[in-house]
């Protein structure tokens, strides 16, 4: 199914092609910690930009593969390019709207330890 989301503000929106039952990983890495990051994550094809590509900031830390996308006017990181899955887009589950969302679990991840624990995340599913 598609579903909708993008930032606080509204001038930067999104859709997804996901299932209605939401599989979401909450990692315990200092940036996920620090926003509340709820990670879908999905391949590239699946997500389209509606609006707001000339409002968004990027930042890059550490290995500087990720790409965390920033809505250069409320702040809000809806979505980035994960270190993990280079090849996706990890979209913030809170940044969705709700309708179409049937259920949502939430399963920790040990960010902390990336290097230990990168194997425990799931490949890109189509």
């Amino acid at each position: 199914m598609v579903l909708r989301g993008g930032c606080h503000c509204g001038n930067v929106r999104f859709e997804v092609e996901a299932a209605a039952d939401i599989e979401a990983q909450q990692c315990n890495c200092s940036i996920c910690q620090m926003n509340g990051y709820l990670h879908l994550i999905v391949a590239k094809r699946n997500f389209r930009l509606l609006s707001g590509d000339a409002l968004l900031r990027t930042y890059q830390f550490g290995s500087e593969v990720a790409r965390h996308y920033f809505c250069r006017d409320c702040g809000i990181k809806s979505f980035y390019v994960p270190r993990s899955h280079p090849d996706g887009i990890s979209v913030n589950v809170n940044c969705l709207e709700r309708n179409g969302i049937r259920s949502v679990t939430v399963v920790p991840f040990d960010g902390q330890n990336w290097e230990q624990n990168i194997h425990k995340l799931s490949p890109i599913s189509d």
